[in-house]
């Protein structure tokens, strides 16, 4: 398996990014955008580009440069794509990488 390019997923790296509480936290929050953030109002669409930074800081209690931190540090792992509207970054769950890292860990790749 090689470095995490996009398109192949780096199981080390992925555990790594995972292997802290909060970040772990957040990609459970993302598996239900719509569950996890209906107080927020969302800013784009939730199923097409996912949770604004701002709405997860606000729920994690976390500070936005901690959040900023953490969701860069799962998305070098390939395991949440960004995307910027204006000048807010949405984070989204990459369900092709998760299911590859599940087959990791399954022992089935």
């Amino acid at each position: 398996m090689g470095p995490g390019n996009g398109n192949t997923l780096d199981a080390v790296e992925a555990l790594k990014a995972l292997a802290n509480p909060a970040r772990l936290q957040i990609m459970n929050w993302l598996r239900d955008p719509h569950g996890e953030f209906s107080q927020w109002e969302p800013i784009a669409d939730r199923d097409e580009v996912g949770v604004c930074v701002s709405h997860l800081q606000a729920k994690s209690g976390l500070a936005q440069s901690t959040v900023s931190s953490y969701m860069a540090t799962l998305e070098r792992a390939g395991l949440v794509r960004s995307t910027r509207i204006g000048k807010w970054i949405h984070y989204k769950r990459d369900e092709d990488m998760m299911a590859q890292l599940a087959d990791v860990l399954r022992g089935t790749q």
